[in-house]
């Protein structure tokens, strides 16, 4: 009888924080869906991560589309009766358009990957995460949904003025608190992948390689709360050094 190993979805995993998550998860022999909207560089990327002895199975979704996440849902119940981890990764930056100029539609357009895709995946992948032992779920936001953050002027991202990301993931640091009020069987966790006491942020695509922190270390706080066991945290949220204002 083959060994169940613990199992992980992560979205937007074709690359950046959400690539080296798998990597480093499938490190641990954990069983990797790596979710990619893109289903050509999904696939080169699972070619690197089975090259190196990861388990990974190739999930196309678009967090976007009901249909993809519904079809994910399906392809991933074909290999397993049960979700240990999901971490809601995929992201949007936005075009930074300031508050003067921003309209409902470029806000939405955010908003529907950052705050209504990690709905749409969690409701959907809620059975699976209920038959789990320890069931985990990690919330990638970032130091610029933090009220503390954006009111301190001695913070880079306080003096970004741009409207839909910051508060997008400021939705997205309320939903990680509620869904863990709500359903203390599952643990439910925010984290940015920065360190907001020093200021910094890790180096990704979408802060066009800037940050000083390498994409490794800007994964330490998802690994970390990917990996907690039954008596690990609910409805927090911390960068790779802890704990951070809300």
């Amino acid at each position: 009888m083959a060994v169940r190993t613990t199992s992980a979805l992560i979205t937007g995993g074709n690359k950046g924080l959400g690539l080296e998550a798998a990597r480093r998860l499938g490190e641990l022999g954990w069983t990797i869906f790596l979710g990619s909207r893109d289903e050509g560089r999904g696939r080169e990327a699972a070619g690197k991560l089975a090259a190196g002895g990861a388990r990974v199975v190739l999930v196309p979704l678009d967090v976007t589309s009901e249909e993809s996440v519904a079809a994910a849902v399906t392809l991933v119940r074909e290999h397993t009766d049960r979700l240990d981890v999901l971490i809601n990764n995929a992201g949007a930056s936005g075009r930074g358009v300031p508050p003067a100029n921003a309209t409902a539609e470029e806000i939405h357009a955010v908003y529907d990957t950052n705050v209504y895709g990690p709905v749409r995946v969690t409701h959907a992948f809620l059975p699976l995460l209920r038959e789990a032992e320890c069931p985990r779920v990690v919330m990638v936001s970032s130091g610029a949904g933090s009220f503390a953050v954006i009111t301190d002027p001695d913070q880079p991202s306080a003096s970004m003025h741009e409207l839909a990301y910051a508060s997008s993931k400021a939705a997205l640091n309320m939903l990680t608190v509620r869904y863990a009020q709500a359903l203390p069987e599952i643990k439910f966790n925010a984290i940015t992948p920065g360190e907001v006491v020093n200021r910094t942020y890790a180096a990704t695509d979408m802060n066009h390689h800037t940050g000083t922190l390498t994409v490794t270390e800007g994964t330490d706080s998802i690994v970390r709360l990917a990996t907690i066991g039954a008596d690990g945290p609910t409805g927090t949220f911390s960068d790779r050094l802890g704990p951070i204002s809300w």
